[in-house]
């Protein structure tokens, strides 16, 4: 079984596996010991069982009921019981205020085909599931909390930090990795 931060992890070939963009944000998470955080995409659960180490709470939502399972799977393993899983497109099933929402984004243009590609996908130009959770986060933050989200420069980093300014959030690039043909950026929204 991998471990990750020393969280272990079962995986299954229709979750997305953490790689280079669950690292980033895993390295540079914003939340404080007593937060209340919710991690949008969840996946494996990682990044949530990461957060669980110091949060009060942290809600996981996924729309692969796949990934959901695992989550809470892995969440077992790991004997962490601060934390929830539940099924939901985006805000769907979500409701309250967090200090902390994480979303590590689809951003690959096209129609999502298998469980796996919901991970990836982000619609016909690659952003519209990013524009969607930028325009519906503002109802599910505390003033003064962080939105994190992690993308690829291929869809447009100054378009994230603009919709965030219209959102009322200050969006400042966190931290970048390079890789071949793009960057992968961690972009942090302080609400205003």
């Amino acid at each position: 079984m991998p471990s990750y931060y020393g969280i272990d992890l079962k995986l299954h070939p229709q979750v997305y596996e953490p790689a280079e963009d669950t690292f980033l944000l895993a390295e540079n998470l914003a939340v404080k010991a007593g937060d209340v955080a919710l991690d949008v995409g969840t996946g494996t659960g990682v990044i949530a069982l990461l957060m669980a180490r110091k949060a009060r709470f942290v809600l996981g939502v996924d729309v692969n009921p796949m990934a959901v399972e695992l989550a809470k799977e892995n969440a077992r393993i790991n004997g962490l019981e601060n934390v929830e899983f539940r099924v939901s497109d985006l805000f769907e099933n979500v409701s309250g205020k967090f200090d902390v929402v994480t979303f590590n984004a689809p951003y690959l243009p096209g129609e999502p085909e298998e469980p796996i590609d919901l991970a990836l996908v982000g619609g016909k130009n690659g952003r519209e599931v990013l524009d969607r959770f930028i325009r519906e986060v503002p109802a599910y933050i505390k003033p003064g909390g962080v939105v994190q989200i992690v993308q690829s420069s291929i869809t447009g980093v100054e378009e994230t930090l603009r919709l965030l300014e219209e959102a009322g959030f200050n969006g400042r690039v966190i931290a970048t990795r390079h890789f071949f043909f793009e960057d992968i950026v961690l972009i942090n929204g302080y609400a205003r």
